[in-house]
């Protein structure tokens, strides 16, 4: 089966990993035919926007998209893309898998939880306004809907993919209507999984566990604010945004993509890690139910990780791009 995705080569180090990328996906068997946009910075001028309304039509009509970084002007009046992706295609799960890879120097050695992050609301619903020229306001959204089909979200993904434990973050002890709200509701789906463990734990608290302890945690579900935090912090812990994939899920449509930034400063020299954006294909190619090939690459991604002969610059290697994106192809190529 032909599945037609759309494929958005951002601006900075967007083009180059997603070169790399396409060429990992088309070796691995897979059948993807991909509609290549652009989105980002790069385009204000053509467009006047960073997000051409192009690209949210192509999402809608090929329900899938894989996205390299994009840069959102600064100071320009234009709303984050990611965040504006997110709204209009109601994208309500942010989901990040935080893996330890042999072969990549990190603290740890047997990290291997998920996040899921609430996308559409908390703080990030954008709703703020200057209550006089020295007091500014944000209001904090949190609702039981949303809240709800996120945690429901977490505990299908355990179930499906045998994990053991969930674990809610919050603030309610602070926060009691708003984060109350969605910790009472985590606590009542979580009576329905009777199988998967269930706990809360306090953000700030959940900060110092994830860093003294992170092999003891498996799903992690939690609204925007605090799973863009963590999220990034648990990078940190297996050796950087370079090696995170992320998806980010809607009832209609997703949009799979790498979670560090755009890089502008390197951009054009061949020295990006692709490793993020590949592991996001391997993602959404489980998405898409082409199983087989996810397997190779990610143990294609896996191997090549451990032998340490082609890392690149940000993982302690010198390996351009180029290189790197060859020693993984290789490696699909010997398991055909």
């Amino acid at each position: 089966m032909t599945h037609k995705v759309t494929l958005i080569k951002g601006d900075g180090i967007g083009p180059e990993i997603c070169e790399a990328v396409k060429k990992v996906i088309d070796k691995s068997g897979a059948d993807i035919d991909w509609e290549i946009l652009e989105a980002g910075a790069s385009v204000l001028d053509k467009y006047g926007t960073p997000i051409p309304d192009n690209i949210i039509e192509s999402i809608k009509k090929n329900k899938v998209a894989l996205k390299a970084p994009v840069t959102t002007p600064v100071g320009k009046g234009f709303k984050s893309v990611n965040v504006t992706l997110r709204k209009k295609l109601n994208l309500y799960a942010n989901i990040r898998p935080i893996k330890t890879y042999a072969g990549v120097k990190c603290r740890y050695d047997n990290v291997d939880l998920v996040i899921f992050r609430e996308n559409t609301e908390d703080l990030y619903a954008g709703i703020e306004h200057m209550i006089n020229d020295e007091i500014a306001e944000s209001v904090k959204i949190i609702s039981k809907k949303a809240s709800e089909r996120i945690v429901e979200a977490a505990f299908q993904y355990a179930i499906k993919n045998g994990r053991k434990k969930v674990t809610a973050v919050h603030k309610a002890n602070i926060m009691k209507l708003s984060d109350g709200l969605f910790l009472k509701t985590a606590e009542k789906v979580a009576e329905k999984y009777k199988g998967i463990q269930f706990e809360s734990v306090i953000v700030d608290a959940m900060s110092m566990k994830l860093v003294l302890n992170p092999e003891d945690y498996d799903v992690l579900v939690m609204p925007n604010l605090y799973g863009d935090i963590l999220s990034d912090m648990a990078s940190g812990l297996i050796g950087g945004l370079g090696l995170v994939p992320g998806a980010n899920i809607g009832e209609d449509a997703a949009v799979f993509e790498a979670a560090h930034g755009s890089a502008p400063d390197i951009a054009g020299q061949n020295k990006a890690n692709p490793t993020a954006i590949i592991l996001s294909g391997v993602m959404m190619l489980n998405y898409l139910g082409e199983t087989e090939a996810a397997n190779k690459i990610e143990i294609a991604v896996e191997s090549v990780l451990r032998e340490g002969k082609y890392l690149t610059e940000d993982l302690g290697g010198n390996a351009t791009t180029t290189v790197f994106t060859k020693a993984i192809i290789e490696k699909i190529e010997n398991c055909n």
